[in-house]
């Protein structure tokens, strides 16, 4: 029982997706059986004629509220020439006959409000469509033909209003599932990006002080036994991070990264160089500052073959600059720094910019800036 309510549901859902068709304006047409009852009475002259012109009235309002629900066929000129022969048709209907054929003009509203539906063209259409039937019914049926002027211009606008409102629900549901999809993959992106650069950089610092250890295992067991320490530390804090990064609620810390970053180069045989300068940064900068000081000192570790590393933050209080720079093998750096590009869109997206590529007196360089906002002035100066 469940799973044919869950189909049942699924069903529906789908139905309701797909929206009306024309078959919801089809019962409409026993509004011209008064017509053929005239007919069958033999209170019509010229039945053959009345007979030919309501079977052709049938199929030309059939035919066109079939196409008025398919987009591709709704404006097309077959369409335009089906609902002009309509309108012919059932005012030569209406001349003629009079009396319960006047019926008819609420049919033909009901097939102009399916066509049309919104626009200036609505009121366009609507307006001397109106007044021509009140002068029609008027002229066969006095004033109480009223009805069926008044029916003429509710069928018109009742049906391109509701016909309307529909296809606009429509497309708001669908542009609330493609803001979802954009949504997930927005977030599988992050995760992506944020995951690359966290195990990069920190399986990159375990290698590196894994082979601290090893050297310094055979002469000084001590030192070698801290290196492991500090693997363990950074496996541990790995571990965090990438908690923090499922969650999305990762926040790096600018001069954290910096400890880092000038703990891993010296771990791994290149002198670090921190300087920083100018006012505190919101959370948001420090973040993005904090993943460029990361993935550079990545490649500055894996690729460079540097001796020696800078890492600069200064600015002004609109604009804040990190800068680093190795002696290195600029070109290979290049090459393999990837993750950079993944920083660039990050960077690009809060309004920054950030450039790479040989330093001008050899080596490499990374430069990143970033609007900042800030409320006081600090300054200082590190160099280890």
């Amino acid at each position: 029982m469940g799973d044919i309510r869950r189909r049942w549901t699924v069903a529906a859902r789908a139905r309701s997706d797909r929206g009306p068709s024309g078959l919801s304006l089809l019962p409409w047409l026993l509004m011209g059986m008064g017509a053929l009852s005239h007919l069958i009475r033999g209170d019509a002259p010229n039945p053959v004629i009345g007979g030919l012109g309501l079977f052709t009235f049938n199929t030309l309002y059939i035919a066109i509220v079939v196409r008025a629900f398919s987009p591709c066929h709704r404006e097309t000129p077959l369409t335009w020439g089906l609902l002009t022969g309509l309108g012919a048709l059932t005012f030569a209907l209406a001349i003629g006959y009079g009396r319960e054929w006047l019926l008819l003009f609420p049919l033909l509203g009901l097939a102009v409000g399916a066509v049309v539906r919104r626009g200036k063209r609505l009121g366009r259409i609507t307006v001397p469509l109106v007044l021509a039937v009140g002068v029609v019914t008027f002229w066969r049926d006095g004033w109480n033909s009223f009805g069926v002027v008044y029916g003429t211009f509710i069928s018109v606008m009742v049906t391109a209003a509701i016909l309307a409102l529909d296809e606009t629900v429509r497309q708001l549901r669908a542009t609330r599932e493609e803001l979802a999809r954009t949504a997930v993959e927005k977030e599988r992106l992050r995760f992506s990006r944020d995951l690359h650069d966290l195990l990069g950089h920190t399986l990159s610092v375990i290698v590196v002080k894994s082979e601290a250890a090893r050297r310094l295992a055979p002469r000084d067991i001590d030192a070698a036994l801290g290196q492991v320490a500090d693997i363990e530390s950074v496996g541990r804090q790995a571990l965090t991070e990438i908690r923090e990064a499922v969650t999305g609620y990762r926040e790096g810390s600018l001069a954290t990264e910096l400890d880092r970053a000038r703990d891993a180069l010296s771990s791994g045989g290149i002198e670090p160089v921190v300087r920083q300068s100018g006012p505190p940064l919101e959370p948001r900068t420090e973040a993005l500052l904090s993943w460029v000081v990361r993935e550079s000192a990545t490649n500055a570790l894996r690729h460079s073959g540097a001796t020696r590393c800078e890492i600069e933050v200064g600015g002004t209080p609109e604009r804040v600059r990190l800068t680093v720079t190795d002696n290195g093998r600029g070109g290979d750096a290049a090459t393999a720094g990837s993750g950079l590009k993944g920083l660039r869109e990050r960077v690009a997206a809060a309004g920054g910019t950030l450039d790479s590529g040989p330093a001008p007196r050899g080596g490499f360089r990374v430069t990143a800036e970033l609007p900042v906002e800030t409320e006081a002035s600090q300054e200082w100066e590190t160099t280890g």
